[in-house]
């Protein structure tokens, strides 16, 4: 069972924000994370994002994709308007970077996202949003407004025992790189995306 192994206040560019580290074993070099804003109100329904991780754009930031400008967006949102971030470590999809680098090798052939993965004999999406499910359970929070375009997050919350109160967009422009990838991401998954060439 997931549980809280360590946790501080640690102040950013965006704020001050209380980080826990989550995982079965204290040990865990890569744990799920909490982010907490320091205004959030627990009486009220609490803006969450549930965010996986992505080395390429948050740590480098890659064009391909606009995770790292989301998860930057989020901080901002939520150290302005209460809420938590809950940071999973599902690289790539949950394929881990070095399928993701090989699938981003395919991509250079004129593949997109999901055939890219689908030729790795990889899942289009492995991702599971049930252990964010079990955080905000552990967080004590029953209410949330959720930041996401993603449909299949707003699937987990609904299908759970957590009540989701609304879903707030957190949609970046495409650039001229990403504009394919934010393409498959409505087309293929159904992201709740406004056409992204405006």
């Amino acid at each position: 069972m997931i549980k809280i192994q360590a946790e501080s206040n640690v102040p950013t560019e965006y704020g001050t924000f209380r980080m826990i580290a989550l995982s079965e074993n204290e040990n865990d070099w890569m744990p799920h994370m909490a982010i907490v804003a320091e205004k959030t109100d627990f009486s009220k329904p609490v803006n969450v994002r549930f965010h996986s991780e992505c080395i390429t754009g948050e740590v480098f930031h890659s064009k391909k994709c606009e995770c790292g400008q989301q998860l930057d967006a989020a901080m901002k949102y939520i150290h302005e308007n209460g809420g938590v971030i809950i940071y999973l470590r599902q690289e790539g999809r949950n394929i881990g970077i070095i399928n993701k680098l090989k699938a981003y090798s395919l991509q250079e052939k004129g593949f997109d996202t999901v055939e890219a993965n689908l030729k790795l004999g990889l899942p289009a999406d492995d991702r599971n949003f049930g252990v964010a499910i079990e955080i905000l359970n552990l967080l004590d929070i029953q209410d949330i407004n959720l930041l996401t375009n993603n449909p299949e997050k707003v699937k987990y919350v609904e299908e759970s025992n957590i009540h989701l109160n609304s879903r707030i967009p957190l949609q970046i422009p495409a650039n001229e790189i990403s504009k394919g990838y934010l393409q498959t991401k409505k087309d293929y998954f159904g992201h709740l995306l406004d056409d992204n060439d405006k």
